[in-house]
């Protein structure tokens, strides 16, 4: 009987691992599913990691970098590489993982180059926390300032912001039923479970249906009920107003929460103490929605999740990082308090420290650094060679050619002509560039680059903004339909004062 009863239990399994696990037919072998099945199922959360691993291919980065970003295809294909072996790492088992450490990126390139817009299309695009921070903003340790350390403590924050939002996106149905049932409360009194009596009336439950119906209708919205809120704390507001104080200091950030939870607990209840307004059912739903999510969060460990997330996936963006580099060929040291004793502070920061933080210690040894400077007056060797050493992926990133910014002026989404056109579309005016007056702005652009300084593709807002002048005064003044049509005339009647002023301004001593 045993083994007849074994039969239809294997068939059973069987069927169940290929409907939920298997891949469409043809189905692999044993030996391809030992070596898929590992990575496919990396954590609990299969649904977000299966989404993850779709948008932090390779090829999907590129594509989703090429639609805001014109040309860079090696500094694109390095960041693409780098955040798939971010996902890539999670996967490896846990004696593994230990080992393997990030490989941080250095992008060299002019400024104008899309350096920085690279760091801001990342931040979207993996479910990771992100900072960009300017390397001139901090100083070495003893001199008034910020020091590197704070770097981390910021990227704590913006992990405790993500982290919330998480949760909070996945508790959002949760809690409306809850909400539902408060303002029913405050319309129609307690429920009779709540009261302690289960054998309510007829009438009770058919009033309270009613009152469901006409909420859930809208017919409610505006009448007006009395909320309890929490109300400000004055402490909290000292800690607002002081920018140095519970963000710059973990000692201080602990210090004021123990005491708002003596203030509200001050009152002999739990929490901040509570003020009570009036407002309607549109504006208390939300109100009510807030607090349920508050209390629901408060079963969840947010700093222990959000101390992982920024250990594990956080990626650190140092921009303008030549400007605390100083020439090797003068033998004089700079005295500048932001240039080589802040390269000293960011080594252990990057090779791997503890940070204190008010949410608890966080350890720097698998976050990502992606550092990028113009390197105009410096060369990236008159970094300190440590701090070369803690950067080994180097991606040169061009300068901008005329075709380039011609491409910069028609296929991102939101390129100059079209922000210029949908700007003026709202005077009800119609606005159109000709195709040979987007080439003679980029004509135009590249050599007030050459000729001026070379600036890249900000240059193309001066060209643009000083075409679309005299427009932009007088389109609110024109009938709605009129149209404007800029042609290469256009272009050059309006930048050829420019052009001369540049010719004449080479030959002023």
């Amino acid at each position: 009987m045993s083994s007849a009863a074994r039969v239809p239990f294997r068939a059973a399994f069987s069927t169940a691992v290929t409907d939920n696990d298997a891949p469409p037919p043809p189905p692999p072998s044993s030996q391809q599913q030992q070596q898929q099945q590992p990575p496919k199922q990396p954590s609990s959360h299969l649904d977000n990691e299966s989404e993850l691993e779709y948008k932090l291919r390779p090829s999907e980065v590129l594509k989703e970098l090429d639609r805001h970003i014109v040309g860079q295809k090696d500094a694109k294909r390095a960041v693409a590489i780098a955040m798939r072996n971010r996902w890539r790492r999670r996967q490896l088992s846990l004696d593994l993982r230990k080992e393997v450490t990030p490989r941080n990126v250095l992008m060299i390139g002019p400024t104008g180059c899309g350096k920085t817009e690279v760091a801001r299309r990342m931040a979207a695009l993996g479910d990771a926390p992100f900072i960009k921070v300017e390397a001139t903003k901090f100083t070495e340790v003893g001199y008034h300032g910020r020091d590197v350390d704070q770097i981390i403590r910021d990227l704590m924050d913006v992990s405790m912001v993500l982290t919330r939002k998480r949760h909070t996106e996945k508790l959002r149905e949760d809690a409306k039923p809850l909400v539902e049932d408060r303002l029913l409360d405050l319309l129609t009194g307690p429920s009779p479970k709540s009261r302690g009596n289960d054998g309510s009336s007829s009438e009770d439950t058919a009033s309270r249906d009613s009152f469901r119906n006409m909420l859930r209708d809208g017919s409610l919205d505006d009448q007006e009920i009395d909320v309890d809120v929490p109300e400000g704390s004055p402490i909290e507001k000292i800690h607002v107003m002081g920018d140095t104080g519970a963000s710059s200091n973990p000692n201080l950030a602990a210090i004021g929460d123990y005491l708002n939870r003596l203030a509200g607990a001050a009152g002999g209840r739990k929490g901040p103490p509570t003020e009570r307004k009036r407002m309607p059912i549109s504006q208390a739903r939300e109100v009510i929605l807030e607090l349920e999510l508050e209390r629901m969060l408060e079963t969840i460990d947010l700093k222990k999740e959000a101390v992982t997330a920024v250990e594990e996936s956080g990626i650190v963006f140092i921009d303008e990082i030549d400007k605390i580099c100083s020439s090797r060929d003068f033998m004089s040291r700079s005295a500048d308090a932001s240039a080589e004793g802040v390269q000293r502070d960011l080594l252990p920061l990057i090779e791997g420290t503890t940070i204190n933080t008010k949410f608890g210690n966080v350890n720097t040894d698998y976050i990502l650094f992606v550092a990028s400077g113009a390197f105009h007056a410096v060369k990236p060797s008159d970094m300190l060679p440590e701090l070369q050493g803690r950067l080994p992926i180097r991606v040169e990133l061009n300068g901008l050619t005329e075709d380039d910014l011609y491409k910069i002026l028609t296929e991102p989404i939101a390129n100059l002509v079209r922000q210029q056109v949908e700007l003026i579309a709202t005077e009800g005016v119609k606005l159109s560039f000709e195709d040979e007056a987007i080439r003679e702005i980029a004509r135009m652009a590249a050599l007030l680059n050459k000729t001026i300084e070379n600036i890249g593709a900000r240059r193309l807002h001066t060209v643009m903004e000083r075409i679309m002048e005299k427009i932009s005064f007088e389109a609110a003044e024109m009938d709605e339909g009129d149209e404007i049509v800029v042609n290469k005339e256009l272009v050059q009647d309006r930048l050829g004062d420019v052009l001369v002023a540049s010719d004449l301004s080479r030959y002023i001593l």
